[in-house]
């Protein structure tokens, strides 16, 4: 049947603990937090991408090259939606 156990494999707590630690971080991830709006969250993300904060605190040049460059990214695509923006008038 197919709840029976299959035969050769022992129960392994350990594994069963982290697959659901893993489960759970991973329904955290993605799950909507109740009172924050998704705005908020937006803008919190894309603040921390700016800040480079994935990046390794310990290697400053590597943050500030980091947010240098996605600064300029930003600048960037805002030209560009200005020159869209102006070409079609």
């Amino acid at each position: 049947m197919a709840n029976e156990p299959q035969q050769g494999k022992k129960h392994d707590p350990d594994k069963v603990r982290r697959d659901a630690l893993r489960d759970l971080d991973r329904v955290n991830d993605t799950s909507e937090v109740f009172g924050t709006s998704a705005f908020a969250r937006a803008a919190n993300k894309a603040k921390n991408h700016l800040n480079a904060s994935d990046k390794d605190t310990n290697d400053q040049i590597e943050v500030w090259g980091t947010r240098i460059a996605r600064i300029l990214a930003v600048g960037f695509v805002i030209y560009l939606i200005y020159t869209l923006v102006n070409m079609t008038r």
